[in-house]
């Protein structure tokens, strides 16, 4: 099975089971930047304790999903995933950040056709704020490029960019790239 199909089948679970969800990471980068290749699927989703056993019946048939990971990431709001079987590609399921960035990107996702079907994916601003988050805490030059990609191939609200990027003290960092 290849990327773009599983992609598709955890699309439709999460909405089957109406956890909301956007599509972010080397996916989202390909949407709205430069192609790139990513072995894995990045998905935030907004999951409350109760979610947990709904989570993982949706997934548990064809994917290898730790319930116990998967109730430590509701807890701690960071990350768990689940591993397809046949395919050994790994979706990461990233919780929704209780703070006002976290809202905010949550609130600005946009809905999307990519590969022929309606896709919540976070906005182009939202994922160059996550990438210059990113490099300032890793210093992973991919999310400086990245970052660049969509910068040059998407129509952007730079104002919205900066105004986070000066909360979030990467404001130097994007005028770099820019």
């Amino acid at each position: 099975m290849d990327l773009v199909s599983l992609l598709k089948i955890v699309i439709n679970r999460l909405e089957k089971g109406e956890i909301t969800y956007m599509l972010t990471g080397g996916i989202a980068v390909s949407y709205w930047g430069f192609p790139r290749t990513t072995h894995d699927i990045d998905i935030v989703i907004e999951a409350k304790k109760e979610d947990k056993e709904k989570i993982v019946n949706l997934f548990k048939k064809d994917f290898y999903i730790s319930s116990e990971a998967t109730e430590d990431a509701i807890k701690t709001r960071f990350t768990f995933n689940a591993v397809h079987h046949k395919s050994g590609l790994k979706i990461d399921f990233w919780l929704l950040k209780k703070d006002l960035f976290g809202a905010s990107e949550f609130k600005r996702k946009l809905k999307e056709k990519i590969f022929g079907q309606e896709i919540f994916i976070i906005s182009p601003e939202d994922l160059i704020l996550t990438k210059l988050l990113a490099y300032k805490e890793t210093q992973s030059h991919r999310g400086l490029e990245d970052a660049k990609s969509i910068l040059k191939t998407s129509k952007v609200d730079l104002e919205y960019i900066k105004k986070w990027a000066e909360k979030q003290s990467t404001i130097k960092i994007l005028e770099e790239i820019q």
